[in-house]
């Protein structure tokens, strides 16, 4: 079972040094907003965009590059709260260090930022051709984009996989994918378009020439 962790910390940090950076920053990111008061009572969501939000609201004060590129990339390491920071970080430390090991280190990271990337531009495509308003933050659709990587080992690498770790996949994907229609708020056109991102990323990147993988 791929997806079982038995490494000390020390081991993991040896292991997983990409998957334990992407935790950290999240994880600065989100005591500095909270240091400048992006979850307190009377939030109103301007001090996310001041600091990398994704959205297609125009005209917010304080706020002059709401159409900034960079925010397709910034919005990834930032969290709404501490429960969607606890959620996200653990489905980082948990499920996603078997890919460091087989992408190598180089790619791992390529795959989880092109993978947030491309989910908030779908999302941002989708929101706009509906005509509705959003902000979004959140490392769900690099998240995604490794399950998505999952699912094309599970389909076409079957050896690189147990069945259970298999069926572990798809049970991620299918709840997922799930609870994000179920729950309120949640951009659920990053899920799935990470997904998406992340299963033909994948596909590419084990062709690319540079970054060590196992057995390489």
């Amino acid at each position: 079972m791929i997806f079982v962790r038995y490494e000390k910390w020390n081991q993991y940090l040896k292991f997983y040094p990409i998957t334990a950076l992407l935790v950290l920053v999240n994880v600065v990111m989100f005591i500095v907003l909270a240091v400048n008061g992006a979850y307190s009572r009377d939030a109103s969501g301007v001090v996310l965009l001041q600091y990398g939000a994704l959205s297609n609201v125009a005209g917010v004060p304080g706020v002059a590059d709401v159409d900034s590129p960079w925010r397709y990339l910034s919005s990834v390491f930032l969290h709404g709260g501490f429960e969607h920071l606890l959620f996200n970080c653990f489905a980082i430390l948990v499920f996603l260090p078997p890919l460091e090991r087989l992408l190598g280190h180089v790619r791992y990271a390529l795959l989880y930022l092109a993978s947030g990337i491309i989910a908030n531009l779908i999302s941002m495509g989708a929101y706009n051709r509906a005509g509705e308003y959003f902000i979004s933050v959140g490392a769900s659709g690099a998240i995604y984009g490794g399950y998505g990587a999952f699912l094309y080992m599970a389909l076409f690498q079957r050896q690189k996989m147990d069945k259970a770790s298999r069926q572990t996949v798809y049970i991620l994907l299918v709840m997922g994918l799930l609870l994000s229609f179920a729950t309120p708020n949640v951009n659920i056109w990053a899920h799935f378009g990470g997904a998406i991102a992340g299963f033909f990323l994948y596909g590419l990147l084990m062709r690319l020439p540079f970054g060590k993988k196992i057995g390489e």
